[in-house]
């Protein structure tokens, strides 16, 4: 007969977005993601990703997972894309998305889904940190410490930039100023060791760029000649300065807006 502890919803939803002030977890009625199948150039990282995520979902020990290495190669992307791929065969497993500047509320969070029979993936997107920031040492004792620890049926997984989530000056003037240059750099880097899955994401080549761009025409409908793609979209990386799979969906969209193709 007692109430549900604040900001426990009913778990019905299949993603849910961590709030404060007042506490809460919040449903998200449509996750934004795109199929496993159109993610290019991940294939090692996909099918690593996959099989821990299916190994949690069944109650198996699984690793939190840290996500690094170019931006817009498709990170975020593949953990949303392997979590609706795994959600759908294998029913309760969740996800929850935390943002960094909440991490220090991180405890009270996982306290709402400890004991529950749902497996709940704690998703943290572009996670990194800068010069006196100290929200890190909140997420460590979670993630590998701690008299509680994270819950069995809890896994991190948590995109960067950084493989280390620190800027590379930030440890470097860790050795040149502290009394023990080898301690401090040890307390910065060793929240990445908490994370048993190391998956580098690494700048994509021409022909994978063109084969993702095919691969959303062929999934959307959106009709084109090979040529004319292939024109068309390197003028469009030369013009951006860059070349990655965000780059590839923004020329998409652009493409499907001049064809009239509506995207869903």
């Amino acid at each position: 007969m007692a109430p549900a502890p604040l900001g426990a919803p009913a778990f019905d939803a299949e993603a849910f977005v961590w709030q404060t002030a007042p506490d809460r977890l919040t449903p998200v009625e449509k996750v934004s993601r795109v199929d496993v199948s159109l993610l290019v150039g991940v294939n090692r990282s996909r099918d690593t990703l996959l099989a821990n995520t299916v190994q949690f979902a069944k109650g198996l020990p699984a690793n939190n997972a840290l996500l690094w290495g170019a931006r817009g190669m498709g990170k975020s992307s593949l953990v949303k894309a392997i979590h609706g791929k795994v959600a759908a065969e294998q029913k309760g497993l969740k996800i929850v998305e935390i943002q960094r500047e909440d991490l220090p509320s991180i405890g009270r969070c996982l306290n709402l889904l400890r004991g529950r029979p749902e497996r709940f993936i704690l998703f943290c997107d572009d996670l990194s940190f800068s010069h006196d920031d100290a929200h890190y040492k909140s997420l460590k004792a979670v993630l590998d410490g701690g008299i509680e620890g994270r819950p069995d049926n809890v896994v991190l997984y948590a995109t960067s930039n950084r493989r280390h989530l620190m800027p590379r000056d930030m440890i470097e003037n860790e050795r040149s100023s502290a009394i023990n240059p080898a301690e401090a750099v040890e307390e910065k880097v060793s929240l990445s060791d908490r994370f048993g899955l190391w998956l580098g994401f690494h700048p994509c080549d021409q022909d994978e760029y063109l084969s993702m761009i095919r691969g959303y025409c062929d999934h959307h409908g959106v009709e084109i000649d090979d040529e004319t793609l292939r024109a068309e979209a390197i003028e469009w990386q030369a013009t951006r300065g860059s070349r990655s799979g965000r780059v590839a969906w923004q020329y998409f969209t652009d493409l499907a807006g001049r064809k009239g193709v509506t995207l869903k």
